[in-house]
């Protein structure tokens, strides 16, 4: 079985770059997972789409819980996942390709853990940083060998959508530090690194904030700024998985 998962955000909702797919039909107490199971060169990868195989789980009603607990329980070890965001700054362009490194949490009603009531307590750690560096470090790699950049480094705002930011609200993430928003990257980020498991994040910018241009912020804006990103995306991602190979770098280490 393969130890690393690509989990496929708004654009990419099949493995088109793997070969010799097969589908795995997971359970576990929290539903119930497709997940396909491919080859990329010579290396086995995992393949998830986050918002279902029809695209039809918006952000808030996504099953985030049984999602990573199906990846943990195939033995998967590290996570690289795709993510479509608004830029709160203006060296952030739509179509640029952005690794997050810190969170802020906007959510309201997801399910943040997989504890409940009968299980020991743990507090999981977030610090230094909640996405893997060493992960992290293997994107920021592979996007060289590609010729496509991909900046390291960004705070991942995370809302509870469907619904876009107001203005006012982007102005208030801007003072708070926020550089990107979005609205999947929690709680699975955070079931990641509660499971044990290493987790980084490509960001494609495809919009900027609301109020932070005259363009009206809406569905096809975003297509049509996602089409040019969404396969160097794809390459950077799986020539990541392709070049990871044991242990890495990093303080993912679960529960602290």
């Amino acid at each position: 079985m393969p130890e690393i998962a690509v989990i496929g955000g708004t654009g990419i909702y099949y493995p088109k770059m793997l070969g010799a797919i097969r589908e795995i039909n997971a359970k576990n107490r929290y539903g119930e997972v497709t997940i396909s199971v491919g080859t990329y060169g010579n290396k086995e990868i995992a393949f998830l789409p986050r918002h279902g195989s029809k695209h039809n789980l918006p952000p808030h009603l996504i099953n985030y819980r049984a999602n990573i607990a199906a990846l943990q329980n195939m033995g998967i070890k590290k996570i690289l996942a795709s993510a479509t965001v608004g830029s709160l700054r203006p060296d952030f362009q739509p179509g640029d390709l952005i690794l997050a490194s810190q969170l802020l949490d906007f959510t309201k009603n997801r399910a943040a853990s997989f504890q409940s009531r009968g299980y020991k307590e743990e507090y999981i750690r977030c610090s230094p940083e909640p996405y893997c560096s060493g992960l992290r470090q293997a994107l920021e790699t592979s996007s060289r060998i590609i010729g496509k950049e991909v900046k390291n480094g960004g705070v991942y705002v995370c809302t509870e959508g469907p619904r876009f930011e107001t203005a006012a609200e982007i102005r208030m993430f801007q003072k708070l530090g926020g550089d990107l928003v979005g609205m999947t990257s929690v709680p699975e980020v955070n079931l990641a690194r509660e499971a044990g498991m290493c987790y980084a994040n490509v960001c494609l910018v495809s919009n900027m904030g609301a109020g932070l241009t005259t363009e009206v912020l809406n569905q096809s804006e975003i297509v049509h700024h996602m089409r040019s990103g969404i396969r160097h995306m794809r390459s950077v991602l799986l020539e990541a998985a392709l070049r990871l190979n044991g242990e890495i770098c990093c303080s993912c280490r679960g529960p602290g």
